[in-house]
């Protein structure tokens, strides 16, 4: 049996959330796994309908990590537990077994500077891992360079489920949205710094006077969505920026089914960084290309000038001069197909074999 452990799982939505739910579920169509996840408000019907256990802990978060932990290890005592698969380096923290460890790493959450306490924590946790999964070339350099032992870190990106076909109604629906707005370009995601939504949203003001039709759908919510919204008003570009929140799963991926573009040239802010970008592959499924920062792991995602293009996200030429070369001869159709094709690659069926290796 193998056991997954992880702060973040759905019905919770997120990258980190779906990403855990891909791993558990194509992991449990090979092998007996059991989930111990951090609990989450109406949880009961999504666990009922999974072909695996979950168990989900609750209690006054600055204890929750003590009381999971203890559960963790007694059930390990209990049972026949080949291997434990982690989220997060805290997921490890407080567990004591010797049992073989696989955790994830993402980007961010490793991301503290050298011989800080933080670092030191982090640090401890991987050096008593068998294997360190970072899921970009970016995120492993980044672990490197922080002090994370090289021989330990193999690069395994997150996958995707494919993508189910869309309901006729729905797409039907997003066309009357949209009208006669065209070129389309769509973000689905937090509305947060890194993302970069700001200098899209610059670039978009010398893009209409190119396409007068032109459309940036934002799909998402977070901590910066009034200052976006306030800068689309001082450009006076409300007729230009659609924004969508509290959405179907059906509605959002219909949204990028009927766009152009995808774009998210994310840049590093304070210590947060994109370290895939799982939007990227997601949008490819549907054949979008996709405009990347090169902040990050996007080029583990995107092929520059092949299925999309890598930017600097700090400068907004960049930014400006990519759309437009996407968007100019229609060159976005060109990317968008290769974008398709290439997103077979990161299907659960196909990089759950990767993972395979290393627990065999």
């Amino acid at each position: 049996m193998y056991l997954i452990v992880t702060k973040t799982f759905p019905p919770e939505v997120g990258g980190m959330q779906n990403l855990m739910w891909g791993l558990a579920n194509e992991l449990s169509k090979h092998h007996m796994i059991k989930v111990f996840a951090d609990y989450y408000e109406d949880h009961k019907t999504f666990d009922e309908q999974v072909s695996f256990s979950i168990e989900r802990v609750g209690g006054i978060k600055l204890l929750r990590k003590y009381r999971k932990a203890q559960l963790i290890n007694e059930f390990i005592k209990e049972n026949k537990i080949d291997a434990i698969i982690a989220d997060h380096w805290k997921s490890l923290e407080h567990l004591k077994t010797n049992k073989k460890k696989i955790c994830l790493i993402h980007g961010k959450e490793i991301n503290h500077e050298k011989g800080t306490s933080l670092n030191k924590r982090v640090l401890e946790v991987l050096d008593n891992v068998e294997t360190i999964v970072a899921n970009s070339e970016y995120t492993k350099n980044l672990a490197i360079s922080l002090g994370v032992q090289r021989d330990k870190i193999i690069v395994i990106n997150p996958g995707v489920d494919p993508v189910k076909e869309l309901d006729k109604k729905t797409l039907d629906k997003v066309e009357s949205l949209l009208k006669y707005k065209s070129p389309r370009l769509i973000t689905v995601s937090r509305f947060d710094k890194r993302k970069n939504h700001e200098k899209v949203i610059m670039a978009l003001r010398n893009l209409k006077q190119i396409y007068p039709s032109i459309v940036y759908i934002c799909v998402g919510y977070g901590d910066e969505e009034e200052n976006i919204k306030k800068l689309v008003a001082e450009l006076g570009l409300q007729p230009q920026v659609m924004f969508f929140k509290d959405i179907s799963n059906e509605l959002k991926n219909a949204l990028v089914a009927k766009s152009n573009v995808f774009v998210m040239p994310s840049i590093v802010h304070k210590k947060s960084v994109e370290g895939f970008g799982i939007a990227y592959v997601e949008a490819a499924q549907y054949g979008l290309p996709s405009l990347g920062g090169k902040d990050g792991g996007a080029a583990d995602a995107i092929e520059h000038e092949k299925t999309g293009l890598i930017c600097d996200g700090n400068e907004l030429d960049e930014v400006y001069s990519s759309i437009n070369s996407m968007l100019e001869n229609n060159k976005f159709h060109e990317y968008g197909k290769t974008a398709k094709e290439n997103s077979t690659k990161f299907k659960w069926s196909t990089i759950i074999e990767e993972y395979k290796k290393i627990l065999n």
